[in-house]
């Protein structure tokens, strides 16, 4: 990803590979989705019925809430390459405004390199300005500061966190 521009990568992944950006269906559970997070951060496996009632959940918080995953469909298994999630917060301020919290952004190890994570996130970020959302902010560790600067994000501020 750091020998091209974002841009003429994107274009490139959009033209040279089958990958196609969807929301999560309820059989990524199978396709590997809750694996793929393990990549990210602590993330135990979930029983198919588990699954379904945090997807179902989710699920009716329609636009809200949106997982994208990225998949190749003509592999043989359809595993779940890339994912990423977009949740919009409705503010009082700005006139009632929204603001588009971008979360859980993780690109399996044997398929980055090939701008799946770039592409996700420029997707949501579509989607939270179609949505109407007069900003998108997410958070992320130091070494990750260049790669989210070439989805088009500008540092700012401090995140500050309490654990429990």
């Amino acid at each position: 990803m750091a020998s091209t521009s974002p841009e003429s990568a994107a274009a490139a992944g959009e033209t040279n590979d089958s990958i196609h950006i969807r929301r999560l269906e309820l059989v990524d559970h199978e396709r590997g989705f809750v694996a793929l997070l393990s990549q990210l951060s602590a993330c135990p496996d979930l029983t198919a019925s588990e699954f379904a009632e945090r997807f179902a959940e989710l699920a009716a918080q329609g636009d809200d809430h949106v997982i994208l995953v990225a998949e190749d469909p003509s592999a043989p298994e359809r595993r779940v390459l890339a994912t990423g999630c977009l949740f919009v917060e409705r503010k009082f301020l700005r006139g009632g405004g929204k603001v588009g919290h971008v979360e859980d952004v993780v690109v399996d190890a044997a398929a980055r390199g090939r701008v799946l994570g770039l592409r996700i996130v420029r997707r949501l970020v579509e989607i939270a300005r179609d949505a109407g959302c007069y900003k998108v902010i997410l958070d992320c560790t130091p070494e990750l500061r260049a790669y989210y600067a070439k989805c088009g994000f500008v540092e700012k501020g401090v995140q500050m966190a309490v654990y429990f």
